[in-house]
């Protein structure tokens, strides 16, 4: 790495697109820091100082630690900050980042709920925003985690930190690394990474855990197809828009459309080779 240029980009992890006022919101993750561009790619706000930390402040103090995903609810946009632990909010408005759940310290809890600033996280992934609702990958112990913005509780909400691919139950299920999270409006879909699944659980319903394509722990592939014949490698992430789940078919190379109702899965582009431009 020493020897490569300089480059705007380092190592993104994330990406969140704001289509209503045409902004996209970037986890700069190898420069610890987050870039909000227009649709064109032209940069309008940077926040962070490009160097590893936990500061709070103005964007231009702040500091972060390998961010990873993100979600925008009217003017906060709260980020992953992955490496510290923690989960962030950025006001877009008064241009401030502060902290608001974890402590700073990777933590070893499986289960329970508390005071959010109060309780330790262990490397939280992704981010999805459902009414007034933080939903938290936390792939450090192969969990989702949920925290009511509201009353800053946050608690346990799927997986018994065991990682294995298991349905039924949300707090009965067991994930492995969950990385990436979308939503319908409906439903939670959730990237499964280390076991190359994508999982869902019903947001209003019976909130089960089910696999919608995936077999397990060391079985992996690149195949299109429906159901139990589709293969998967380490997907990281995944967004969900008119009826369709678009997945980062990461080892792959590839990004693949999921039809939840199917179980279809089919490759959008890719060759399945890295390239260069």
């Amino acid at each position: 790495r020493d020897q490569m240029p300089e480059t705007t980009l380092a190592f993104p992890g994330k990406v969140l697109a704001d289509g209503g006022r045409s902004r996209l919101f970037i986890a700069d993750t190898g420069h610890h820091r987050i870039l909000i561009s227009d649709l064109s790619g032209k940069i309008l706000e940077v926040a962070g100082m490009g160097r590893m930390g936990a500061t709070d402040g103005p964007f231009e103090q702040a500091t972060f630690r390998s961010p990873q995903g993100l979600a925008l609810a009217g003017n906060s946009l709260y980020v992953a900050d992955t490496e510290n632990h923690l989960i962030r909010r950025l006001d877009l408005d008064t241009r401030t980042a502060e902290t608001i759940a974890g402590t700073g310290r990777q933590g070893a809890v499986i289960r329970g709920r508390g005071s959010a600033r109060q309780m330790s996280l262990n490397s939280p992934w992704d981010l999805c925003h459902v009414d007034g609702k933080l939903y938290i990958a936390m792939a450090g112990c192969h969990q989702i985690w949920v925290m009511d913005l509201a009353t800053a509780e946050l608690a346990l909400y799927a997986g018994t930190g065991k990682e294995q691919i298991i349905d039924g139950p949300r707090l009965e299920g067991a994930l492995a690394q969950p990385s990436g999270l979308s939503t319908d409006g409906q439903a939670l879909y959730i990237a499964d990474s280390e076991i190359s699944a994508i999982r869902t659980i019903d947001l209003y319903g019976a909130e089960r855990l089910r696999t919608l394509v995936g077999q397990g722990l060391f079985i992996f592939g690149d195949q299109d197809g429906i159901g139990e014949e589709v293969r998967l490698q380490h997907p990281l992430g995944i967004s969900c828009a008119g009826g369709r789940v678009y997945v980062a078919d990461t080892y792959n190379h590839k990004i693949k459309v999921l039809y939840p109702t199917m179980r279809a899965v089919k490759t959008l582009f890719g060759s399945g080779q890295a390239g260069q431009r």
